[in-house]
């Protein structure tokens, strides 16, 4: 049968080891239990496991910095030089310059994405929730969206009304509603319009993005929020198949979902829903 020291000191061992503050100490064996002894060698394992993936986020950390920091000025420099060539060229070699310019542009996306999706996905930035109007979120999305919309003739038709709020973060719950949108963009055509509104239910509020693009058939949907997963249907058009995974996993992060309506020739309503917060 325990004595009370015993039990005092089972009982400090789990609390330093929860606050994260646990330290391996000197016992003497003789005057601990076998399942002491037990415990503090389980506990001196996992506070060391703790610390070396502390220090394997904090390197990775580290890594993502130097590879965004040291790829910034020549992707800078390339995309600057083949933008004077193009305007000095004329015939292929403007066509070539031209192409060099938008494969750097690309790439720099690309890289942007994937900082983002590691920082992400090894939770070396968190997420700050806060209680923020979701219409704040929409009108910041849209007005991130609307220069692209306008180079292709879109109007984006933004409905204002219910002030549904939920705890989100605002600056990173607006990227991934702009990736919808911008996503809606790249893939209608000119001359369309695109709906943005919320809608509130019971417990949930849904903002909603329907486009008048070239759809999704039935069997692809499951496929979209996959990583750089790109459809046939849109192998013509730019993008590099991240904006909805970020957006997907940005919104499961905060306790929300995506669903896709949506069929070919007839345009795709996406639906970013998160719970509602309370006024009470």
């Amino acid at each position: 049968m325990f004595r009370y020291t015993e039990y005092n000191l089972l009982n400090k061992m789990l609390d330093d080891a929860i606050s994260g503050e646990f330290e391996e100490k000197n016992f003497d064996e003789s005057e601990l239990s076998k399942l002491q002894s037990k415990l503090m060698r389980y506990l001196t394992t996992s506070s060391i496991s703790e610390k070396k993936l502390r220090e394997e986020k904090e390197n990775i950390e580290e890594l993502i910095t130097n590879i965004s920091h040291q790829t910034k000025t020549p992707l800078t420099n390339i995309m600057m030089y083949s933008e004077l060539l193009g305007e000095k060229a004329d015939g292929e070699l403007k066509e070539y310059a031209e192409e060099i310019h938008s494969q750097s542009r690309k790439l720099e996306d690309l890289i942007t994405a994937l900082v983002k999706m590691s920082r992400l996905e090894t939770g070396i930035f968190r997420l700050q929730p806060e209680t923020n109007s979701l219409m704040t979120v929409l009108k910041r999305a849209y007005d991130q969206a609307l220069p692209k919309a306008k180079l292709k003739n879109i109007e984006l038709i933004l409905s204002e009304g219910t002030d549904a709020k939920a705890n989100i973060d605002l600056k990173w719950t607006t990227e991934a509603v702009f990736n919808i949108i911008d996503n809606a963009i790249k893939y209608s055509g000119e001359g369309t319009d695109i709906k943005l509104r919320i809608n509130t239910f019971e417990m949930f509020s849904c903002i909603s993005v329907e486009d008048h693009g070239i759809g999704i058939g039935e069997e692809e949907i499951p496929k979209l929020f996959a990583r750089f997963y790109r459809s046939r249907q849109a192998s013509d058009n730019e993008g590099i198949g991240v904006g909805l995974y970020l957006a997907r996993q940005l919104a499961e992060e905060q306790g929300g979902y995506i669903k896709v309506k949506s069929a070919p020739g007839k345009g795709s309503t996406f639906e970013i829903f998160f719970p509602n917060v309370s006024e009470l």
